[in-house]
């Protein structure tokens, strides 16, 4: 059997399709499949450089179609990836935690551990379990507000 062109597009498909098992990002997947579709147009005998240029025109189409259209289908609901930090978790009521090593106060905000501070008095130590109410980020340390009353 002879290797062609047609050949590597069809392994590169493959291999990206494959790599996209480990992350889960539909961002392999795309190129995976816009490596499929240039294994066309080496089949019908376009020369490498056209080849190239629609493996791009493919990319460029695919990569944002997957990206911005179809990976937030298949997230799970109510999780906003990548959005600690921009003001959506203003207003929650959080657990104080010790942290272990250096016993810092702090919350733990999409399984992230924050120092914090209370807004009202500047105080960065609370005792752990303590409730209190997010209210903002200042750099990396979580702003809060004790809750002075307990709702029934």
């Amino acid at each position: 059997m002879e290797w062609s062109l047609t050949h590597f597009w069809l392994i590169l498909a493959l291999a990206l399709s494959l790599a996209e098992l480990t992350s889960g990002v539909l961002l392999l997947l795309a190129l995976g499949i816009a490596s499929a579709l240039t294994s066309v147009l080496a089949f019908i005998g376009l020369p490498f450089e056209w080849q190239l240029v629609g493996m791009g025109i493919f990319s460029g189409v695919l990569v944002p179609v997957a990206i911005r259209w179809i990976r937030p289908r298949f997230s799970p609901k109510g999780v906003a990836y990548g959005t600690t930090g921009t003001g959506v978790e203003h207003g929650r009521r959080y657990r104080t935690l010790i942290r272990d090593f250096d016993h810092a106060s702090g919350i733990k905000v999409n399984g992230d551990f924050y120092r914090l501070r209370v807004e009202s008095t500047g105080n960065t130590e609370l005792p752990e379990g303590t409730q209190v109410l997010f209210k903002h980020f200042d750099g990396t340390t979580a702003v809060v507000e004790t809750i002075t009353h307990t709702e029934q």
